[in-house]
């Protein structure tokens, strides 16, 4: 390290629809939700983060509680850059004498436009970020994952975020042939939420239907361990009357029915599009499942179910893609090739 290294810091960022992971040193140092919760007067934040998910449906006319994350991009220029900032200073709180300078690597997703790229490297940039690197989300899982990316071999990725569902098929660095599909695990959220009101009359809270999605939620009717029955609590639509009723992971596996068929013609359409000689490595190896979407039961299953390939979840999917960014940082004179 140089002489004036202390003046400097680096630090990679997983820039989530559901999640902002940051990781320095190796160490994941900042792992909180992707939501900041604003005064209306002032337009200050008041919170950022697990804080601020706190207040979701909770607040008045004061405070706004915003996700500045929307399918995996930036919605909200504004409160995406607080967001950083605030999520940046969480970690510079231990050194207070001095702002140093910051070195970035964010991952985005294959499928970011010119458009969405320019605003994750402008709000990077005004949250204070020096030297600002972007890294493919479907490469960051692979890095992540502990994969070789430069041989000659091929590799696909899964990877289900909460905003976006990236598919890609990698080797020689470089990513072959990719699909990314607004289907993830807010849609899951949304999907459960709709059919709690459309069948039992019952309004719940994304935070609620976020607790069952992680309790019973499922892509398979038929799960071999199944879990309990989750109990809701919450108004009838109508009458207001206090409604208290078990969820099952079968029904979550009916309404998901859906978007899960939408993930599987993605997977397929990739497959499809997938050179023969890496289609066999493919199918001899497996494919990698990664993202918080990993965890949603019985999915592995069901995909290996409808391309007669073996799905591997990874180790630890919910960090695979920020780990895998850190790496990059890390290694960024290896790994330029792959940052934009």
């Amino acid at each position: 390290m140089g002489l004036f290294s202390f003046l400097s810091q680096e630090i990679a960022i997983d820039l989530g629809t559901a999640n902002t992971i940051i990781i320095q040193d190796d160490k994941i140092v900042v792992d909180e939700p992707s939501i900041v919760a604003l005064d209306t007067h002032t337009n200050q934040p008041i919170a950022i983060g697990k804080a601020a998910r706190l207040m979701q449906g909770r607040n008045h006319d004061g405070i706004r509680v915003v996700r500045p994350m929307k399918d995996g991009v930036i919605a909200d220029f504004n409160c995406a850059e607080i967001m950083i900032r605030g999520m940046i200073k969480m970690i510079q709180e231990k050194s207070p004498l001095f702002t140093p300078s910051l070195k970035i690597v964010v991952c985005i997703p294959s499928g970011c436009t010119e458009v969405e790229l320019r605003a994750v490297r402008d709000s990077s940039e005004n949250a204070g970020g020096r030297e600002v690197y972007m890294i493919h989300e479907p490469m960051a899982a692979a890095l992540g994952i502990g994969l070789d990316v430069e041989e000659p071999q091929g590799h696909m990725i899964v990877d289900i975020g909460g905003g976006t569902t990236e598919i890609a098929v990698i080797s020689l660095g470089g990513i072959v042939c990719n699909k990314s599909i607004k289907i993830a695990g807010d849609v899951f959220t949304n999907k459960i939420r709709e059919a709690l009101r459309a069948n039992n009359s019952i309004k719940v809270g994304e935070r609620t239907a976020e607790e069952i999605k992680i309790h019973v939620g499922s892509a398979l009717p038929d799960l071999e361990n199944p879990p309990a029955e989750y109990i809701v609590n919450g108004p009838h639509q109508v009458t207001a009357a206090p409604l208290e009723i078990p969820v099952s992971h079968i029904e979550t596996a009916a309404w998901l029915e859906e978007p899960l068929t939408q993930i599987e013609n993605g997977v397929v359409a990739a497959l499809e599009a997938t050179p023969p000689e890496l289609y066999a490595d493919i199918s001899r190896d497996g494919i990698w499942l990664t993202g918080g979407g990993a965890l949603l039961k019985g999915l592995d299953q069901r995909l290996e179910r409808k391309t007669g390939i073996k799905f591997k979840v990874a180790e630890d999917p919910l960090h695979s893609v920020a780990r895998g960014t850190g790496k990059a940082l890390k290694n960024i004179d290896k790994y330029k090739f792959l940052i934009r």
